[in-house]
């Protein structure tokens, strides 16, 4: 077996080790002739310089700018956060750097924050897009820097280039429709409750609704299921009353918000609901193993962080190919699955 170095290339194809090192970093002032032979010694015995090593040598820096929502009072966002941290921390030692862009949760601070990332000179960028015609108007206007985009939560892009780690929101939608379907009345009446910010007309709020709607279009013997919808505003939630829910067999809550049906159901004494929504919060938690939430989708947060990063990390310190879309698994969570049974 040949340990294929640079000087043993330089051997194998008689030429000067000089010769080897500019065309490897395609550094020209080389003939074609030269050139051939180099690169077909190379295919021959799979030579690949330690990347990791010259890096390091260089004291090479990779600074990934981090535009992401504000995290602190949001428990999910917290999560995506300690995973990014994670990831920072493992790969610092290999030259990674990162800088933080948060915004709140409204568009005016969104464009403001835009602004500062565009002007901010990196190698990579790890992006939320939250606000969706703002987010595409933003990569649009991106893409002319030529610098990796990482998606996390949301995958809003068509862009080859861009790399999305997370959910797949259609399909999770369509897991919450199964999850509704089973059900063992013959008469099932179901609620998808809407409780929204502005922000809630992205993708992946309306893609979820879209692949719930798809489980049950897809399985029309299921025709003893009726639904109707309810849209309030998280400001307004002293607005939830008992004749919103009279005769609801089961509620479907698009997002992380499961927990304030759960609380007025427990306050109203209300029983029989089923309650599937998203995320493992708190509150969430907590209704969950009081039985009142029955599932909750596990979107997995801190792994969408720390994955986000490592796939720059794999881009552009290590030079490999990624993935475009990598969907995070998605896990059902129930009180028997989360919590130790009592004996």
């Amino acid at each position: 077996m040949i340990i294929i170095t640079i000087k043993k290339i330089a051997e194998l194809a008689n030429v000067s080790p000089g010769t080897v090192d500019r065309i490897i970093h395609n550094r020209g002032q080389v003939t074609q002739d030269n050139v051939d032979k180099v690169n077909a010694i190379i295919e021959q015995y799979g030579y690949k310089r330690n990347i990791l090593a010259s890096n390091l040598a260089l004291n090479k820096k990779f600074r990934f700018a981090v535009f992401l929502p504000k995290y602190e009072n949001i428990e999910y966002w917290k999560s995506q956060i300690s995973g990014i941290e994670k990831a920072a921390i493992e790969f610092g030692k290999f030259g990674v750097v990162l800088d933080y862009f948060f915004y709140d949760f409204n568009e005016v601070s969104f464009k403001k924050t835009v602004e500062k990332v565009l002007d901010f000179d990196c190698n990579g960028l790890l992006f939320a897009p939250i606000f969706y015609e703002e987010s595409v108007r933003f990569l649009n206007e991106y893409e002319k820097k030529n610098i990796p985009v990482v998606m996390i939560d949301s995958n809003i892009s068509n862009n080859e280039e861009h790399v999305y780690v997370g959910q797949d929101a259609f399909q999770s939608g369509y897991l919450a429709g199964r999850l509704i379907s089973f059900a063992v009345n013959n008469e099932r009446q179901v609620l998808i409750f809407k409780i929204t910010r502005e922000i809630e007309s992205t993708s992946v709020y309306l893609q979820r609704i879209d692949g719930f709607y798809s489980f049950f279009k897809d399985h029309t013997e299921l025709t003893n299921f009726k639904f109707s919808e309810v849209t309030i505003k998280d400001t307004g939630i002293d607005q939830l009353s008992l004749e919103i829910f009279s005769g609801i067999n089961s509620v479907f809550v698009p997002n992380s918000r499961a927990y304030i049906v759960a609380r007025f159901l427990e306050q109203n004494n209300i029983k029989g609901v089923r309650i599937i929504g998203y995320d493992l919060l708190k509150e969430n938690i907590e209704y969950l193993n009081k039985g009142i939430i029955d599932f909750l989708i596990n979107q997995r947060p801190e792994e969408q962080g720390y994955m986000g990063v490592n796939y720059l990390y794999k881009k552009l310190v290590l030079q490999e190919t990624v993935e475009n879309t990598n969907y995070i698994p998605l896990e059902i969570i129930l009180k028997e699955n989360y919590f130790p049974a009592k004996k």
